[in-house]
């Protein structure tokens, strides 16, 4: 079976920077699965998954573009340490992140830089301007039902990966729940 728009892939993958440093790994034990062709993916992985099979093996670099976008420098700025006001100086480092909500909606922050009472925060995507190249073998291709289809997102059959929290048996879904009630 070849994958195609609407199917449920399983993947193990391997992903490494342009300096060779493991970003990510989903091993054969605890696979990532997704809908492909919905948009959950970044799309250089995403086409180039397109038509693989069940056990095929393969590398991929994703340019920037195809992927998280280059990096963006209006997406940082300095503010006032008033700005994290009751989180503990501690939890103030360099490479924290945060969520924070903003005119998109709700995004994750990095602080860049901590310099008194001022701090530099990054919204670009930590990934962003990274050149990826993925080490994948297909594990499984499958039909997504119908209500993972109307979710956008694969349901838990087993493991919800190293990754992730445990799976809600009453619900099925990954995290406790699947966005929402009655989902």
């Amino acid at each position: 079976m070849s994958l195609t728009k609407n199917q449920v892939a399983s993947v193990a993958y391997t992903l490494k920077n342009s300096e060779g440093q493991v970003i990510d790994v989903a091993s054969k034990e605890s696979p990532m699965s997704f809908i492909h062709g919905v948009g959950g993916m970044i799309p250089g992985f995403e086409k180039e998954l397109e038509g693989k099979n069940i056990g095929d093996s393969f590398s991929l670099v994703v340019e920037p573009a195809d992927a998280y976008g280059e990096r963006n420098d209006a997406l940082t700025q300095d503010v006032s340490r008033e700005m994290f006001a009751g989180v503990p100086d501690e939890q103030l480092v360099a490479g924290a992140q945060f969520q924070a909500q903003t005119d998109a909606g709700v995004e994750i922050i990095t602080i860049a830089a901590v310099n008194g009472d001022q701090i530099k925060i990054d919204a670009n995507h930590p990934l962003a301007g990274e050149t990826l190249h993925f080490e994948v073998e297909m594990l499984d291709i499958r039909d997504a039902t119908e209500e993972e289809l109307a979710h956008g997102h694969v349901h838990a059959t087993g493991s919800c990966g190293s990754n992730q929290a445990e799976k809600n048996e009453s619900s099925g879904c990954c995290g406790g729940s699947c966005g929402g009630e009655g989902q």
